[in-house]
């Protein structure tokens, strides 16, 4: 099991990363949350990771936090939940923002996520309520924001529709963000924001 990289950052485009460690390139998936956290591209990175096997791939996904990865791993196991819609839930939600949706009962705020309808968002509450599972509130990290060497506007657009949004939505959230001169991560965030209301 792979639990840690440490390397050089390859490549990033929402959700997608590539890090070299040591000479092998590995390829993640992580939510939004982390990309908040990562350096430039060229630059050293620690994620803390969880490989998911299946008949045909095994995946690897990336966390910033050890918190996320906790949360991530709860999430996997309520019934219903994927690797898809856990990283949709954590792109629009820091851990600290989902344990207070889960102790405030809050169904709304959690079926803002793509994927999660009423009762997907009733499951979470009830099986997450109570749970060891959750994660301990974890400390803010300070954001370091990174560039990708191409269009934002276009790179967050792909973005949300990798995290479950219909095409039409994520150009609609991307485009009423005022977009010009931000980075994709900027824009990804506040275009998340926009979408939760």
């Amino acid at each position: 099991m792979i639990g840690r990289l440490y390397g050089k950052l390859m490549y990033k485009a929402p959700p997608s990363l590539l890090i070299d460690v040591a000479g092998v390139g590995y390829e993640l998936e992580a939510p939004m949350t982390t990309f908040y956290d990562l350096p430039p591209v060229g630059e050293s990175v620690t994620l803390y990771t969880h490989m998911v096997v299946r008949d045909d791939a095994h995946l690897l996904y990336g966390f910033s936090r050890e918190g996320q990865r906790r949360l991530f791993r709860a999430l996997l196991r309520v019934s219903g939940i994927g690797p898809r819609v856990a990283l949709a839930i954590l792109s629009g939600l820091s851990e600290e923002e989902f344990a207070q949706c889960i102790k405030n009962q809050d169904i709304d705020r959690l079926r803002q996520a793509p994927g999660i309808g009423r009762k997907t968002a009733e499951r979470l509450l009830v099986e997450l309520r109570d749970s060891a599972l959750m994660p301990p509130v974890a400390s803010t990290v300070a954001e370091t924001r990174g560039t990708v060497e191409t269009d934002p506007v276009s790179e967050a657009v792909r973005a949300l529709v990798a995290l479950g949004y219909k095409p039409n939505e994520a150009h609609r959230a991307v485009t009423d963000v005022s977009p010009v001169g931000l980075s994709t991560e900027d824009i990804i965030r506040q275009a998340l924001k926009r979408v939760a209301g």
